[in-house]
């Protein structure tokens, strides 16, 4: 028997992994946990709480041009972050609820643009191709982009 606080699905929920820990786990994000490390946001994203998180794939992060990865390593409290909350936004979003936005604030303050293409293909600020969606985490959701998010 559940708690009568607690539904069957925020039970299944509880079950899943954090956001942190599928990153971790899932072997294509070890750009973005080595940034998030940096950062000193695994805890933030490994913490209750409702995010959407817009992931870079290493392909991502390797597409940038030769050096910046290195560089927003050295400052991990200025522009890194700014990148890495640029890819995040307050609440788990679905993809059924992306698809209905013309846009969404991020935790930086930025908003990012979304765009639907006639094939149903999502875009991400014009350029940003979102691959794989709805990887439900215990915290939230995640959506796989193709490449970096820059506010």
């Amino acid at each position: 028997l559940l708690p009568p606080s607690m539904t069957a699905e925020e039970e299944a929920m509880d079950d899943l992994p954090s956001i942190a820990e599928i990153a971790v786990a899932d072997g294509r994000f070890t750009t973005l946990v080595a940034a998030l490390t940096a950062a000193d946001l695994v805890g933030t994203l490994s913490d209750e709480g409702s995010f959407t998180v817009f992931a870079p794939t290493d392909d991502a992060f390797d597409a940038l041009p030769e050096g910046t990865v290195a560089t927003l390593l050295e400052d991990p409290a200025g522009a890194l972050t700014d990148i890495l909350l640029y890819h995040v936004v307050d609440g788990a979003v679905p993809a059924e609820t992306v698809v209905t936005l013309e846009s969404a604030t991020t935790l930086n303050g930025a908003d990012v643009t979304i765009t639907v293409t006639e094939e149903g293909d999502v875009f991400l600020n014009d350029t940003i191709h979102v691959i794989i969606t709805d990887i439900q985490a215990s915290n939230g959701i995640i959506h796989v982009i193709d490449g970096v998010l820059l506010p």
